[in-house]
């Protein structure tokens, strides 16, 4: 680990050289390139310097302890800073391991977020749409930015289908755990009887993909235009601005109408056509995986089951995990980050059993 450690600082001690070269400097793509390598770097190196300062000052104390010559009450305050020494030692080698662990490619991405109704007919509907809420609450919650890429809504306050696309740094590293069925369970507002139903909805995460990243055809996709229906201003159903793509090899289709323009729609319909051949690819990749080095928490495997909300005894459960709180109207509100920190925590627990 310490030579990897070593290999990094140097690694980013000479980047940090040529970012300071003029030369360099009146390069801008190349600059950038290298101050971004220095920033996915920076985090490594300091908590190694930490490391190594504290080390230092750990062999210092013990010599202090252990060379004598100091009263009784000195040797306590070093005893008593040795240990706090010792402890934060212990965290920072610990951090450094997380840190070391393999990063995913796709982390500080975008992420276009599906919601789907499943079982549980027009409930289901309702459910998804109090997703989608908490999803954009979410979002609002860490500053990220939110838009509507496709709405099919049943025309009662739920959702056959929505996509959103959300923007802000970091988004994909917290989200991609939120893929799977949630399922509901709660007394619908048209059940006279008070009876609990159970109803679910698919989430899927998926990263934003350049177009460097999926080359696509264009001869490999058939492109239909037609009027858009629903919501959407006084364009709608007065021109051909809604677009669907169909991806002939895969059979995948994409739909657009959220926009008024024929252009923009196709645009993000291409977006999402594009995560999903790059989904499509990285589920055949995980596949082939061996199951004894797969992660359950970050497999993203969309027939999971991985989170119950139970209205009636407020509380939400996440499977992977075990944890359950009992705190689910502002859960739905947005606040989700006690249960995703405890999902990464996990999954990093996962990859250092894997890597050691």
């Amino acid at each position: 680990m310490f030579d990897k450690l070593d290999f990094i600082v140097d690694k980013y001690d000479a980047l940090s050289a040529q970012a300071s070269d003029p030369d360099v400097i009146a390069n801008q793509p190349v600059w950038q390139k290298i101050v971004k390598e220095m920033g996915e770097l920076e985090p490594v190196v300091t908590t190694y310097r930490e490391y190594n300062g504290n080390r230092d000052a750990l062999r210092e104390t013990k010599d202090l302890i252990e060379d004598g010559g100091l009263d009784a009450d000195e040797k306590e305050m070093f005893k008593s800073e040795l240990s706090d020494l010792e402890k934060k030692q212990s965290e920072l080698d610990e951090k450094l391991r997380t840190l070391l662990l393999p990063k995913d490619p796709n982390d500080e991405k975008n992420v276009i977020l599906e919601i789907r109704a499943g079982t549980g007919g027009e409930e289901a509907g309702l459910f998804g749409g109090d997703l989608l809420r908490m999803y954009m609450r979410y979002a609002e919650r860490r500053g990220w930015k939110t838009e509507m890429m496709e709405l099919n809504d049943t025309g009662l306050g739920g959702i056959k289908e929505a996509i959103i696309m959300i923007r802000g740094r970091g988004a994909y590293s917290r989200l991609k755990y939120e893929s799977g069925v949630h399922r509901v369970q709660r007394v619908p507002e048209t059940e006279a009887g008070g009876r609990v139903h159970t109803s679910a909805a698919t989430v899927a995460v998926l990263p934003e993909i350049d177009d460097v990243e999926v080359e696509i055809d264009p001869a490999d996709v058939r492109v239909d235009v037609f009027r858009s229906s629903g919501n959407g201003g006084q364009s709608v159903n007065t021109t051909d601005s809604a677009v669907r793509l169909t991806h002939v090899p895969t059979g995948i289709v994409v739909s657009c109408q959220d926009e008024k323009s024929q252009i923009k729609n196709k645009d993000k319909a291409f977006k999402v056509l594009r995560a999903r051949l790059y989904d499509a690819k990285l589920q055949e990749q995980n596949k082939e995986v061996s199951e004894a080095r797969k992660s359950m928490v970050g497999s993203g495997d969309r027939s999971e089951r991985i989170r119950t909300y139970n209205f009636p005894q407020g509380r939400v459960s996440d499977h992977r995990i075990g944890l359950t709180l009992y705190k689910l109207p502002a859960f739905m509100d947005g606040d989700l980050d006690e249960v995703i920190n405890g999902l990464i925590l996990a999954d990093q627990a996962e990859k250092m059993m894997v890597t050691t």
